[in-house]
């Protein structure tokens, strides 16, 4: 079988093409800086070709009709046509209190995600785009909505309940869902595979650190807690995202600048974050750039990032009672050696520490941890494709 995967960020598309019967990546690329100029797709096949192209992508539609010109263009294509996808697997961030596992797409499934878009703006849209523009174009190829949510719904109830009137959860499920959850299961996983120990005995926090991102506590192979809520708004500070913030901010700005709920949903997800507080760009390779020279603002921005990142690493481990091994991943988290020593400066307490030398690398898979450390610090590249093509194969296969 060849699976599709598409993965839709709230700037980013990532797609693989897996030939899961030889367990071959036939194709993989990215389309970056969606909807923020200087947009690019570069996409590699496992004969060692690739390609790279500036390219203007003003939004997610724009990106999907690339990734398909990509796979089946003649010098750099895998396929000659779409009729080779035997099936096609989505990451879809929110499922709601609908769906707690991967599911087979339907039209019932789809108004369900739509549903869910008020939860997850920035993502479950786009989302909803990459599948039907898809399902337009292989009508009869049967898609997989692998959910960002279905990792976390183990977390117990004292995690997830906001103080809020309880009636807010019952009749409107209002309520720390967590996203990211592909991502988080999959980089514990392979942390205690890297460990050569047992998943279910492992202490494990992992940093999912990219224009959206989160952090989860991973006790005895299951997420007991982690930094985004309701929606993926909450937590840290991200790209454009504000993270958390007082509410009492948000019924300020009614009450005092005549915010309404469009402007406040464009404001607290679309001009916030690093972007807000720097002015300069969401884009963290930007933000250190400015800083460098100079821009006290997006220094700040960076700042404000990796204290929170600190912060959250060191409440999960007082939440597990202890911590075995930290671990990071996604754009940032893999790849800026830097923002790992700062995050990690200061908890020496805790038994973490990273070598300097090791450090110096991106995009791998190794353990950066120095020698005594009793915690080891890991690097893991995410494979939510392979996770999601995984559950693509299962959910078909009872078709």
């Amino acid at each position: 079988m060849k699976i599709l995967v598409i993965n839709t960020g709230s700037s980013s598309l990532k797609y693989q093409l897996i030939d899961t019967e030889n367990v071959i990546v036939l194709a993989k690329g990215l389309c970056e800086r969606i909807g923020l100029g200087d947009s690019i797709i570069k996409q590699s096949d496992y004969l060692g070709k690739s390609f790279k192209k500036e390219i203007e992508l003003n939004n997610h539609n724009d990106a999907i009709k690339e990734v398909i010109n990509a796979l089946t263009c003649k010098e750099y294509g895998v396929i000659s046509s779409m009729d080779e996808i035997s099936s096609v697997g989505h990451r879809v961030v929110h499922g709601g209190e609908k769906f707690y596992k991967s599911v087979v797409i339907d039209d019932e499934v789809l108004e369900a995600i739509e549903e869910c878009i008020i939860m997850a703006p920035l993502h479950n849209g786009p989302n909803m785009i990459g599948i039907k523009a898809c399902k337009a174009i292989l009508p009869n190829v049967p898609m997989v909505a692998v959910f960002d949510t279905a990792f976390h719904q183990s977390m117990p109830k004292e995690a997830f309940i906001f103080a809020l009137p309880y009636s807010f959860y019952e009749d409107n499920g209002i309520r720390r869902y967590g996203f990211h959850g592909t991502s988080h299961k999959y980089v514990s996983e392979r942390a205690a595979a890297l460990l050569d120990k047992p998943y279910e005995s492992l202490k494990i926090v992992t940093c999912h650190l990219g224009n959206g991102s989160s952090i989860c506590a991973v006790k005895n192979g299951k997420s007991i807690d982690t930094s985004m809520g309701y929606t993926p708004l909450d937590g840290l500070p991200m790209g454009t995202r504000c993270g958390s913030i007082d509410p009492a901010i948000v019924t300020g700005l009614i009450e005092h600048e005549n915010y309404d709920a469009a402007m406040l949903n464009d404001l607290l997800n679309k001009k916030s974050g690093v972007l807000g507080i720097s002015g300069v760009s969401s884009d963290f390779r930007d933000l250190e750039d400015a800083a460098e020279k100079g821009n006290e603002r997006a220094k700040l921005a960076l700042d404000v990032f990796v204290y929170s990142v600190k912060k959250y690493i060191g409440a999960y481990a007082a939440a597990m009672g202890g911590i075995d091994a930290l671990v990071f991943t996604a754009g940032i988290g893999e790849n800026n050696g830097t923002l790992r020593k700062q995050a990690v400066s200061g908890l020496e307490f805790l038994g973490i520490g990273i070598d300097d030398e090791k450090n110096n690398q991106r995009g791998k898979e190794l353990d950066i941890s120095t020698a005594d450390a009793k915690v080891r610090t890991l690097v893991i590249p995410t494979n939510e494709e392979l996770a999601i093509a995984r559950e693509t194969v299962r959910l078909i296969g009872k078709k």
